[in-house]
């Protein structure tokens, strides 16, 4: 126990740009070098541990403060059409809600992202201390998976969609090194996007099958990689990675263990997801709303026009979405991270990688791919998962009729898993929001701010003003932040 906190603490140490120079300079008395936390197979497998952690020396890993615990399940949806404030609750995160977000109040995935992938460089570039063999194979592949996931995740939030982005239109810096005085660049987009996929195409030859679900292995690694080409357009590599992921793992969730899956009774359908216990005092559910003794106290509910997408014999329906008074008004709450049936409330794994997003890659693909009969195939055997009673409808759905539908049930399976905001964004779109108010019958206050552009300089989240400030080869976004 003491060697792996000492490991944690070293990739602790060795943090992203942004945090203060002399903070980087000088370590804490008790630390020991990188190349001491590596010696022996037990350190790569705590440190491996480590990229995945919540809360450890002050930073995080995937699973902690502002990253999946937190704000990456909530905000892409807050940001979007999904959710509205209630103005019953604590009206946390209303600047990102109306899109007045600023360089001083940024979104501070950064911090996250680059704590994450220091971790997996440590491991990396130690690698060649492991005896060559599967063990070592298995390492480095996880530490490129994980590395790749933290840019992708960046990449998205701080730069413009593939699609869009010119040759020159900036992502973020491709960090490969933990030297701590390092002071990188962004690179473009279109970079980013070369190099995430070389991570993963790499470590998907390494990686094993035998992670468990709380680690990457072999199928969430395609299962990324597909979501990768998803957002590039590279609509044939896309359906190739995602069957590969589909051959390993294929069940979306039945209905049956549907509703388990959201109170970790059921991993049916999880490819990844990340665990959160009691005693780490993270509460994912809280971006959502809080249990008191006066009723469920929403900080966002269910936007009411998207409620009535999903039909009555739709599981998720009364998975994702229940209903209560606070306050004096009834509203449409979103009770998807709720928590587990025993222990502390709002406490729940957060899921990174589910089949059923897999499914629904793999179907938009091939529907792109003009492939109509394969990609309905995929749509219904999601489908079938999801409505009872539900009749397949062989070679009726095609063309636009087909892609929509597809569109469609990717914002229902998806909802509040930080989805949307990205998914708009590929495709070029732009937020329109409702007129319906946040009670439950769609009175209410309604949305301040309805209406985000495709082409608004706001679908790229300012950079942290601190990393601006201690490195001066960043530059921000443009629009004045």
């Amino acid at each position: 126990m003491k060697k792996y906190i000492l490991a944690i603490g070293v990739l602790s140490l060795l943090s992203v740009t942004s945090c203060n120079e002399s903070e980087l300079e000088l370590g804490p008395y008790n630390s020991v070098t990188t190349s001491q936390a590596f010696d022996t197979p037990a350190d790569f497998e705590n440190a491996a541990r480590g990229m995945y952690a919540r809360n450890v020396g002050g930073l995080s890993g995937l699973a902690g403060g502002a990253y999946y615990a937190g704000s990456f399940i909530s905000l892409p949806d807050i940001l979007a059409d999904n959710a509205i404030m209630s103005r019953t609750g604590r009206l946390s995160n209303r600047f990102f809600h109306e899109w007045r977000y600023t360089a001083d109040g940024a979104w501070d995935l950064w911090t996250q992202g680059y704590s994450t992938i220091r971790r997996a460089n440590g491991i990396l570039v130690n690698i060649d201390k492991l005896t060559a063999g599967v063990a070592k194979d298995n390492a480095k592949g996880e530490a490129l998976a994980v590395r790749a996931l933290a840019h992708f995740d960046m990449v998205r939030v701080y730069g413009k969609g593939f699609v869009q982005a010119s040759d020159n239109d900036l992502g973020i810096p491709f960090v490969t090194s933990i030297d701590p005085s390092l002071k990188p660049a962004r690179e473009t987009v279109k970079s980013n996007y070369q190099k995430i996929e070389a991570d993963l195409l790499e470590a998907t030859k390494l990686i094993g099958v035998g992670n468990g679900i709380y680690r990457f292995n072999k199928s969430s690694a395609f299962a990324l990689l597909s979501r990768l080409y998803l957002y590039n357009e590279q609509w044939q590599k896309c359906v190739d990675a995602a069957t590969e992921s589909l051959k390993l793992s294929s069940s979306p969730g039945s209905i049956t263990n549907f509703a388990g899956i959201w109170k970790d009774a059921s991993n049916d359908g999880v490819l990844l997801k990340l665990q959160v216990v009691d005693k780490d005092a993270l509460s994912p559910g809280v971006e959502y709303s809080q249990s008191s003794a006066s009723g469920v106290r929403s900080e966002y509910v269910i936007d009411f026009d998207f409620l009535q997408l999903f039909k009555s014999n739709d599981v998720r329906r009364n998975i994702y979405v229940g209903s209560s008074t606070f306050g004096g008004f009834k509203y449409n709450n979103i009770i998807k991270y709720f928590g587990r049936a025993t222990g502390n409330a709002n406490v729940v794994d957060p899921k990174v990688l589910r089949v059923a997003e897999i499914l629904l890659n793999r179907a938009e693909a091939l529907a792109q791919l003009n492939k109509d009969a394969d990609a309905l195939k995929d749509l219904n055997a999601l489908r079938a998962a999801r409505y009872t009673g539900f009749v397949a409808t062989d070679n009726q759905e095609t063309g636009t009729v087909l892609k929509k539908e597809i569109e469609l049930q990717r914002r229902l399976e998806l909802a509040f898993e930080g989805h949307r905001f990205f998914d708009l964004k590929r495709k070029g779109l732009p937020v329109n929001r409702s007129a319906k108010g946040d009670r439950f019958d769609g009175t209410g206050l309604t949305y301040g701010f309805k209406t985000l552009e495709a082409t608004d300089f706001r679908f790229q989240l300012p950079l942290p003003t601190n990393e601006i400030r201690t490195n001066a080869n960043i530059v921000q976004n443009p629009g004045g932040y």
